[in-house]
């Protein structure tokens, strides 16, 4: 994004193509997340043998569109006893602290909003943060059953951002940066050098790619970690009490955040928006590379991989919703604390003095 900046100096010109920017990447974000919502219940309508949506627009396209309209129109009700500020307020902070975590993802070269040189550690810390708004929507709402949604929201997201710290450490370790452009770009070449394949680490990497995946869905209360929102138990947790554009601001909230650890995992372990197979010429002059200019085209093929591994990576969050039974509390906090922790800390130890081999015997 520096070069579309880069052509002006006036400050002016600079804030407005700033906010210019950021308003494309939100929008796009947004019209991929409807789709993508569209692809989640068509994947789960698939393997219960049945449509799913079909008649909002052509093949049901615009049926998450028909949703957000109903949403919006219905109307906004607030429990008489709960606190009505922290009720409010907990929504909109919900999707907040989601949107602006894609800021530094890297979509495609040259295409990220702000290249921070530790964008791995602001992820991490807004991330995190986004437990705030669920502990608020369930205590603001004055109710048992959101209260204790909220209570095991907070343990649940605190308990696997440990390994995920762990495992976002072996990346940093491998990649030498806390920058993600900069770990895209050192997965460069064919899917033989993306982290979670590139040999000889691929014995320590692969398995971290799954402990992050499956760590991403209990931390955005995916199936089968929905503890915090189990209908069985808590009839929707801690959103129970919300209606209309809350509720909608808070489902959008978590949609941005499954989103976003597709994104990750890509970037972290899937070589970002780097090809399987090498660019195979397709950057040579003569090419069409050419016709439309090197940078251009080459940022729009990384875009359409991108969005393809994003795709792939979603998918495999719709199966898994739509194969696992949901976990007991017990069961998910020993997962955690019990077998990803120690996993993450051995894998760290184990990077950490690979790193070191390889820089002494290259010295």
């Amino acid at each position: 994004m520096e070069q579309f900046l880069g052509w002006t100096e006036n400050p002016i010109l600079l804030v407005l193509l700033s906010l210019g920017q950021i308003l494309l990447v939100t929008v796009v974000l947004l019209l991929a997340i409807a789709f993508l919502l569209y692809f989640d219940r068509k994947v789960l309508a698939g393997t219960m043998l049945r449509k799913g949506p079909n008649v909002v627009g052509p093949f049901g396209l615009f049926q998450s569109f028909a949703d957000f309209g109903k949403f919006v129109l219905k109307e906004m009700i607030i429990p008489a006893g709960a606190n009505k500020t922290v009720f409010m307020i907990a929504p909109i902070l919900a999707t907040t602290l989601s949107l602006i975590c894609w800021a530094v993802v890297p979509i495609a070269p040259g295409w990220v909003v702000s290249d921070l040189n530790v964008g791995v550690l602001y992820l991490l810390a807004m991330s995190s943060l986004g437990v705030y708004g669920v502990i608020m929507a369930g205590w603001a709402s004055n109710s048992k059953y959101p209260f204790l949604g909220g209570l095991r929201s907070a343990a649940q997201m605190v308990s696997y951002e440990v390994s995920i710290g762990f495992v976002l450490v072996t990346v940093i370790l491998l990649s030498g940066s806390m920058n993600l452009t900069t770990i895209v770009e050192s997965q460069t070449g064919g899917f033989w050098n993306w982290y979670a394949f590139k040999l000889p680490t691929i014995i320590v990497m692969f398995p971290m790619m799954v402990i992050f995946f499956i760590s991403a869905l209990a931390e955005t209360n995916r199936p089968p970690f929905d503890l915090p929102e189990a209908e069985s138990e808590l009839v929707a947790g801690y959103q129970v009490e919300y209606s209309g554009t809350p509720f909608l601001l808070i489902y959008l909230g978590e949609q941005i955040a499954i989103t976003l650890m597709c994104a990750m995992t890509s970037v972290l372990f899937l070589g970002g928006w780097h090809s399987p197979v090498g660019d195979l010429g397709l950057f040579d002059e003569n090419s069409l590379a050419g016709l439309l200019g090197t940078g251009t085209f080459e940022s729009l093929i990384g875009a359409f991989w991108f969005a393809l591994k994003v795709t792939f990576v979603f998918f495999m969050f719709a199966f898994v919703r739509a194969l696992v039974p949901r976990y007991r509390y017990d069961q998910l906090m020993r997962l955690g604390w019990k077998i990803f922790l120690p996993t993450s800390l051995v894998a760290v130890l184990l990077i950490s003095g690979f790193v070191v081999y390889t820089n002494a015997a290259a010295a």
